[in-house]
């Protein structure tokens, strides 16, 4: 049986303001790559590149699994035709992106943008949803990982599902060595964006990502951790303390929000230009998504309450603190 060796960094660059990002390389069973990058010749160069100096080829990767279906972390997952492509389920339907798929996106948040009390003019995500996907591949999954599942051809290694900054975020976990391959989950120089996602089927329930993200955190906390390897940036060595601060600057974050709501009432549009004067007008979805985040914290610790006048979402401090 081939020893599985822990992952080697490969870094690609993206055109985004977050920089480059990380894919993984592990030699076991299968030579696996964990995720695929951006959908640029820039990335794919650089991925070739990096792959010749360790003495392999595209053609040689076995099989690429996703940590999550954002576009640099998926772009080039159409150069491994033929090859296994294995992630979450609910990953698929962002690679596929069928007619259905983009309409009920476009549906739901025009209805989003409604209830945060922004014109639908200036919500992206409604107006063209198409253009979300100009950086990502679309090879469909050949098969599905979930919470505990073992990855095919890496011996001691595991699915961990740790949703918040994607509905099918997945991270791959090895005991032996605590490590952990954590995507977008924990990253050392910043605190990754709680992006709401139109739940699977009309009708469902509101995805709540800065809640999920708390407990993802919360939950690889009590796995052994001597190193993750993050989607961007630097190797994390000091996981425990870094989920602390994530955790503690978090909640600080929301007792800011509940202190710019004060006696009186806000919407999420209002609370989002006061948080993110700048950030609001370059990328107004996230600024958008990561308010709302705050503002469910506070409602689930009973800090805030909301009401809905004529469809648009009104936040005031409770009463009864």
């Amino acid at each position: 049986m081939t020893q599985t060796k822990v992952a080697e960094k490969i870094i690609l660059p993206t055109p985004f303001a977050v920089g480059d990002v990380n894919v993984f390389l592990i030699e076991g069973e299968k030579l696996t790559m964990i995720d695929a990058g951006i959908k640029t010749k820039e990335a794919e160069n650089a991925l070739e590149s990096q792959l010749n100096e360790r003495g392999y080829t595209i053609s040689d990767i076995d099989q690429v699994i996703l940590t999550h279906h954002h576009s640099d972390h998926c772009g080039l997952v159409d150069l491994f035709e033929g090859k296994d492509l294995l992630g979450h389920e609910d990953n698929q339907r962002y690679l596929v992106r069928d007619d259905e798929f983009l309409d009920w996106q476009r549906e739901y948040f025009t209805g989003i943008s409604k209830k945060m009390g922004v014109p639908k003019e200036y919500m992206k995500y409604a107006n063209n949803v198409e253009s979300m996907y100009t950086y990502s591949g679309s090879k469909p999954l050949t098969g599905f990982l979930k919470e505990g599942d073992k990855i095919p051809g890496l011996e001691g290694w595991i699915a961990l599902e740790t949703f918040g900054h994607s509905q099918g975020h997945l991270s791959f976990y090895h005991e032996a060595t605590g490590s952990l391959i954590g995507g977008d989950l924990l990253l050392g120089r910043i605190s990754p964006n709680p992006i709401l996602e139109p739940p699977k089927k009309k009708g469902e329930a509101r995805f709540k990502p800065q809640l999920q993200l708390n407990e993802s955190l919360k939950k690889i906390e009590k796995n052994k951790l001597d190193i993750v390897y993050p989607g961007h940036g630097s190797n994390i060595t000091d996981a425990y303390s870094l989920i602390e601060k994530r955790l503690r600057k978090q909640h600080e974050r929301a007792m800011h929000v509940k202190g710019l709501i004060g006696e009186g009432e806000n919407t999420i549009l209002e609370l989002a230009v006061q948080l993110f004067p700048k950030a609001i007008r370059r990328d107004p979805a996230l600024a958008l998504f990561e308010t709302l985040g705050q503002l469910d914290y506070l409602e689930s610790i009973q800090k805030v309450e909301k009401q809905d006048k004529e469809g648009v979402l009104y936040y005031r401090v409770t009463t009864h603190e």
